[in-house]
């Protein structure tokens, strides 16, 4: 379906509403909004999932990627909340759920914006949840969902140490969506997929950066945006000879 466009899904018969927005743009946020409560009715469930990275190190990366990483992965989330939030306030009634990324949790090499953008997400979901405690509101749910590498392809390429890959291999997006909706269902605060995830933010939480650098260089994390960054820089050049440039 298209912009605005109403489907239906014939083994459910359930009605599908699809709309088409750059959640980086307030402006388009707010509008899209107040299409969907015209055309669709008030929404009780905001999934904040919209996400880009840009794949150059710091100094090579343009500004205006920069900013649209920014804009998109972490900025949009203040603006959809806003948009939906109120009404869920005053029904006391709702669900939140912000789609960040271990990324978010813990960092590495050449993925600066992305990082940020998502420990910015998180950050905003943590404060949004204690908003919500502190005014009594506890009929609105939050739920913080940091996954892995998730194999879409987004960053493909990433590689850590050979010899991990087959404990820790890119995860499936429908085990990712299982999980997720698993939390959202019983109302868990976080998911973290694998969870191999949690002991790793315990151990970032607890260790000293040293020690954090040589865990690491051991699983091969220390660089393993590398390919992944060489192989957008590849594919760009490629772009531009292919067009003349």
């Amino acid at each position: 379906a298209g912009d605005g466009e109403k489907d239906v899904l014939p083994h459910c018969n359930l009605q599908v509403y699809t709309y088409t927005c750059d959640v980086g743009k307030r402006e388009n946020v707010y509008l899209t909004a107040e299409r969907v409560r015209k055309e669709v009715g008030e929404v009780s469930v905001l999934v904040n999932n919209a996400g880009v990275v840009s794949g150059h190190h710091l100094l090579e990366c343009p500004d205006e990627l920069i900013e649209r990483t920014m804009m998109v992965n972490c900025h949009a989330h203040f603006w959809t909340t806003k948009a939906f939030l109120p009404k869920m306030l005053e029904m006391n009634h709702g669900h939140i759920v912000t789609v960040a990324s271990s990324l978010g949790l813990f960092s590495t090499a050449g993925v600066e914006d992305y990082c940020a953008s998502k420990f910015g997400a998180v950050g905003f979901h943590e404060s949004l949840s204690h908003e919500l405690k502190a005014a009594e509101k506890d009929g609105i749910k939050t739920t913080l969902v940091c996954p892995y590498l998730v194999d879409t392809g987004m960053f493909r390429g990433c590689r850590i140490r050979k010899e991990i890959e087959p404990f820790l291999p890119p995860l499936k997006p429908e085990y990712c969506v299982k999980q997720a909706m698993r939390a959202i269902l019983t109302d868990q605060p976080m998911i973290c997929t694998p969870r191999l995830m949690y002991m790793v933010t315990f151990m970032k939480s607890i260790l000293p950066f040293e020690a954090v650098v040589c865990m690491y260089r051991f699983l091969g994390a220390d660089k393993c945006m590398y390919p992944f960054i060489a192989q957008r820089k590849q594919a760009t050049n490629n772009n531009e000879a292919k067009n003349g440039i």
